[in-house]
């Protein structure tokens, strides 16, 4: 059975993709430090199965890690772990420096290593697989899309964190070989997602009847992929990406803001409405802007469509209405996060 370890395998993305690895039969060492946004409750459909193995622990710890690569000789390691949230980095940017590039910096030096120790066909066919984001790319005008090939102009702590992590993946790449490969994505939304993003945010509080907070006049402009279609995008890039290369992945869905929360607003309205029938939309209340808050992302996937052949199969209609379903089914899983320290503050306000 093919072996992956998975770091940051208990977040959004990083569980997404673990559930999808386990059910096409991948055996999967899953390594989270359960940070705020680790949930093992994403998880708890694999409990029990030995396909799927939890270890709690950090990616920048050397001797865990190398005992963990030791052990279960994976052929690729998949790093999702990260400090992903903006307005968290706003407020306190050295934990996502801590995490972000010498937690990277201590897992590729791990990788360098085992892969080192490797030969033959193993050798051969090892991977690491480096999940990053958009934002490293900086804000677009009203025109064009970012590429493989779009300058770095890092606008946040969050994003010039990771912009440092690509950079060490791409320079351990150039200096001592490593297998690498990177993804650069475009918003993630689906099942399982942690409520301060906007997504999920705003689903949770429409549904409590509290004030939906947008940002400045809500035109900015984010490109939005759904988890599953990502999930699926990695692994095609883990299975025939060419080593070394990037690829930018994105979902072809490029919406405001404001539109995406009255779409939510009509979803829940549809399907719980309010008991003095108001509609949701009446909630929307305008928040002074995010610092240095990026007015436009679009990614173009030509690469990965022409060199690999994937391209998204969720559009934005229907993720938006899988993922309200999801969340209005899932009460449970809800209500144990929020139960948690995380209460749906406002937070990134310090300038």
């Amino acid at each position: 059975m093919t072996t992956w370890l998975v770091t940051g395998g208990a977040g959004f993305i990083g569980g997404n993709f673990v559930l999808d690895a386990v059910a096409a039969g991948i055996r999967v060492v899953n390594l989270d430090v359960l940070s705020y946004a680790g949930n093992l409750d994403t998880l708890a459909t694999l409990d029990g199965n030995p396909a799927h193995l939890f270890v709690r622990g950090d990616i920048g710890d050397r001797a865990l890690v190398d005992r963990l690569l030791a052990e279960h000789r994976p052929e690729a390691i998949i790093n999702f772990a990260a400090e992903s949230h903006v307005d968290r980095s706003i407020d306190g940017p050295a934990a996502f420096v801590q995490t972000n590039v010498v937690g990277t910096l201590g897992l590729l030096e791990s990788a360098r290593d085992y892969w080192r120790s490797l030969a033959g066909e193993a050798r051969e066919r090892f991977r690491f697989l480096h999940v990053s984001t958009d934002e490293v790319y900086g804000s677009l005008g009203a025109e064009g899309r970012f590429s493989e090939t779009t300058p770095y102009a890092p606008n946040s702590p969050y994003s010039a964190s990771k912009a440092a992590s690509d950079h060490l993946v791409r320079a351990f790449h150039h200096t001592y070989g490593l297998p690498t490969l990177t993804t650069n994505c475009s918003n993630n939304y689906g099942p399982y997602q942690f409520p301060e993003k906007l997504i999920p945010l705003i689903i949770l509080k429409a549904l409590r009847g509290e004030p939906l907070p947008v940002y400045g006049d809500g035109r900015n402009v984010r490109d939005w992929l759904y988890v599953g279609d990502h999930c699926a995008a990695i692994r095609r890039v883990l299975a025939a990406g060419r080593v070394g290369e990037t690829y930018t992945v994105g979902g072809d869905a490029e919406r405001e803001n404001i539109v995406v929360v009255r779409t939510i607003c009509a979803l829940i309205d549809q399907r719980r409405p309010r008991p003095d029938g108001v509609p949701r939309e009446t909630q929307i209340s305008f928040v002074a802007d995010r610092p240095g808050h990026d007015r436009r992302y679009a990614i173009d996937a030509g690469k990965i469509r022409r060199e690999l052949g994937w391209t998204p199969s969720v559009d934005f209609e229907q993720g938006i209405v899988r993922t309200v379903d999801w969340y209005l089914a899932n009460d449970v899983w809800v209500q144990r996060v929020l139960d948690g320290s995380y209460r749906l503050e406002r937070i990134g306000q310090q300038h």
